[in-house]
């Protein structure tokens, strides 16, 4: 079974077949009411367990910094339930995880589709 999970930048307008978008941050956009998210686009879910925790975001060492996040998804059980979850809504219907990082491959979103699609196969945790 294929797995229909997506990334996508928040701000960036929806494209056909992304499905569910949740956005995988710890902050919510300023300057933009809770009432806005939906109506502008944004994305469809907040979903703060699935991101970084403040202190890993505080932290000034870059170096690490996508393990030490794969390791926080592993050992809190709250981002652990949610992968699980995710991952089993992702074979059956399109969901894309979004961040506000311009580049992918630097973002956080990239390691949490990969864990993501190892907890589809059966490889994590």
């Amino acid at each position: 079974m294929a797995l229909k999970l997506l990334t996508f930048r928040i701000g960036d307008a929806p494209k056909r077949g992304e499905g569910l978008r949740l956005a995988a941050t710890r902050f919510l956009p300023r300057g933009v009411r809770k009432a806005d998210y939906a109506r502008l686009r944004l994305f469809d879910l907040w979903f703060p367990v699935l991101a970084p925790s403040r202190g890993l975001l505080k932290s000034r060492s870059t170096k690490g910094f996508m393990r030490r996040y794969e390791a926080e998804l592993r050992r809190e059980t709250a981002a652990r339930q949610a992968v699980l979850l995710v991952a089993e809504v992702a074979k059956r219907t399109a969901v894309s995880l979004g961040c506000y990082c311009a580049n992918e491959a630097e973002c956080h979103r990239t390691v949490l589709a990969g864990v993501i699609r190892a907890a589809a196969d059966g490889r994590w945790p």
